[in-house]
């Protein structure tokens, strides 16, 4: 979706306002659309007609009251006259009418259950697990193609493939668009545990764009995963990612600066750490933890947790951290876990140490066109003051990152040891 051009100050709020409407609306206009057409690729177009048309009316006429009842309006009224005109869709028309007479359905208190039944229908056991998460991202959180694509390291080509073929399975098999009765959701689980943690790192540290951060997505997946942990409180890993979530948000205001400058773990004021969050995660994590089935999400949550309760960087257990990856790396052996497991190693044992684990795994190509990769090797060179090298290092990971605020880091960092773009 595009803004208005900010001409003047009046543009440039109504374009704020409305990017906000985007982030906060879409997964919910969305999945109201599916839930009463069935049509996914349909509640799409038409969500995004009713944005463009926000576009023009909102400059003219001003921003209405409720953005989100406004957009869901507007969006079902363009189903209604896409509808009217297919003679397939004369059923459907009339349940897209019933819309303006239900009292309710705008109601804040109803966003939850669209938004919940939406993620439970992209994550049924029919659609492959990757198919699952892709889906869910895009049309819950309105993540594009290519943010996906990027997420999971392929090609945005392969991606709209995956989505086009997922959509294409929920239609042929008509899988049911609801929340699954309480004896089956274990098996929908690890797909909703994974497309929360996606949709939490895309707003934790965007994968493209000016900002790093995307708050507000982040926030959304935090309170999805306060409802899905409400709904399977004796799921250990679904209170092990809330955990997770809290840990790592508990940080964003120290973590860019006022000019917009990423600010690393070691160099963040962490007096500007929400304290209120990271002991809520810390009890959750503790919680999920008494149940003895540690996964993966509790493990990562541990590991927020020592960074968060560390008083200092200098107090940081990176031996302990450390120790953590490794763990983690067994329950969910990758490429980015051993690189994160490399890190952890330079500190607790010295750069040198974490140097020869990432040159390893740069021999493997697992990572290749990982922006992280060249840039974590780039940082030990810089500890060793193999200035030249990590020169080297920094402008291949300005070649691949993707965000305006890490290209700044990264800049920043190449002139620190002598190099230039």
């Amino acid at each position: 979706m595009t803004v208005p051009n900010p001409e003047n100050s009046e543009n440039s709020a109504i374009s704020a306002v409305l990017a906000r409407a985007f982030r906060d609306e879409w997964g919910q206009v969305v999945a109201t659309l599916i839930r009463v057409t069935g049509d996914w690729d349909l509640a799409e177009e038409c969500a995004q007609d009713a944005f463009a048309l926000a576009l023009q009316r909102w400059p003219r006429d001003g921003v209405p009251r409720k953005p989100g009842a406004w957009l869901t309006t507007a969006a079902r009224n363009r189903a209604t006259d896409r509808l009217r005109r297919d003679a397939v869709g004369a059923l459907k028309l009339r349940e897209v009418a019933a819309m303006a007479h239900e009292p309710d359905l705008l109601d804040d208190e109803e966003i939850p259950d669209d938004r919940l039944r939406l993620m439970f229908t992209c994550c049924h056991p029919a659609l492959a697990p990757d198919a699952r998460v892709a889906l869910t991202l895009r049309t819950l959180a309105g993540l594009s193609t290519t943010e996906i694509a990027r997420a999971f390291l392929v090609g945005e080509q392969a991606m709209s493939k995956r989505l086009t073929r997922a959509k294409q399975k929920i239609k042929n098999a008509g899988i049911p668009y609801r929340v699954p009765p309480a004896h089956l959701l274990p098996e929908r689980t690890p797909a909703v545990l994974a497309v929360l943690y996606l949709l939490f790192n895309e707003g934790y540290s965007a994968s493209a764009g000016a900002d790093l951060l995307r708050p507000d997505l982040a926030g959304e997946a935090i309170r999805l995963a306060r409802v899905l942990a409400e709904l399977m409180p004796d799921e250990p890993e679904a209170v092990g990612l809330l955990a997770l979530m809290l840990l790592h948000h508990a940080r964003r205001d120290a973590r860019v600066g006022p000019d917009g400058e990423l600010i690393t773990l070691e160099e963040q004021d962490r007096t500007r750490w929400d304290r209120a969050a990271i002991g809520e995660g810390v009890a959750l994590l503790d919680s999920a933890l008494r149940r003895r089935s540690p996964g993966p999400y509790q493990v990562q949550a541990a590991i927020a947790a020592c960074h968060g309760t560390a008083a200092s960087a200098g107090d940081t257990d990176w031996p302990q951290i450390a120790a953590l990856y490794g763990r983690l790396a067994l329950l969910t052996p990758s490429a980015v876990v051993e690189l994160n497991r490399a890190v952890a190693v330079g500190m607790a044992d010295g750069p040198a140490v974490g140097l020869r684990l990432v040159e390893a795994l740069q021999a493997k190509g697992e990572l290749a066109g990982y922006h992280l990769l060249p840039a974590t090797r780039a940082d030990l060179l810089r500890r060793l003051n193999r200035h030249a090298e990590a020169a080297v290092a920094y402008r291949e990971a300005l070649e691949l990152t993707t965000t305006d605020t890490e290209r700044r880091y990264l800049a920043r960092r190449l002139e620190e040891v002598g190099g230039s773009r």
